[in-house]
């Protein structure tokens, strides 16, 4: 399995997400690689690490998500990949979730998240960001199930 962590998506990655589909949530998962400095663009002498440029951006990024009926359901830092290899691990996973695929093309073109952006590219040397939507396998909708006592219910 190749993986290649970039900074944006490519015009075919985000443009088929201006189609609504079927109009259900979204989640989205970001595993993050930080700078161990970030480095801004505009050449601004910010001493701090590619973590804390990024924080900035995920501060203002949660107001903008969760103005528009999204919400950010998880960040955990990640310690080890126990299934599989990488050459080299991510530093944090968030998963966010948006109302709809539309909104959340609407949002990450929007100028406001343009604005902000700057510390996200001066944060991150690099990320990976899955779109993931509720499952309708049967199976995997009771798997959650099988941890509780008493029979699944649905």
């Amino acid at each position: 399995m190749k993986v290649v962590n970039q900074m944006y998506p490519s015009y075919e990655q985000i443009a088929p997400l201006a189609d609504n589909g079927d109009g259900g949530p979204i989640a989205m998962v970001n595993l993050l690689k930080f700078r161990e400095r970030a480095v801004y663009d505009d050449g601004r002498p910010d001493d701090i690490s590619g973590r804390e440029a990024y924080m900035r951006y995920a501060t203002e990024m949660r107001k903008i998500v969760e103005g528009a009926g999204g919400s950010f359901a998880f960040s955990g830092d990640v310690h080890a990949v126990i299934i599989g290899e990488v050459e080299e691990a991510w530093d944090l996973v968030g998963i966010a979730v948006y109302p709809s695929r539309a909104e959340f093309h609407r949002l990450a073109t929007s100028p406001e998240v343009q604005e902000i952006g700057v510390h996200r590219t001066a944060g991150l040397a690099g990320q990976l960001l899955i779109l993931t939507t509720t499952p309708t396998d049967e199976a995997v909708l009771n798997a959650g199930s099988a941890g509780r006592s008493g029979p699944a219910r649905g």
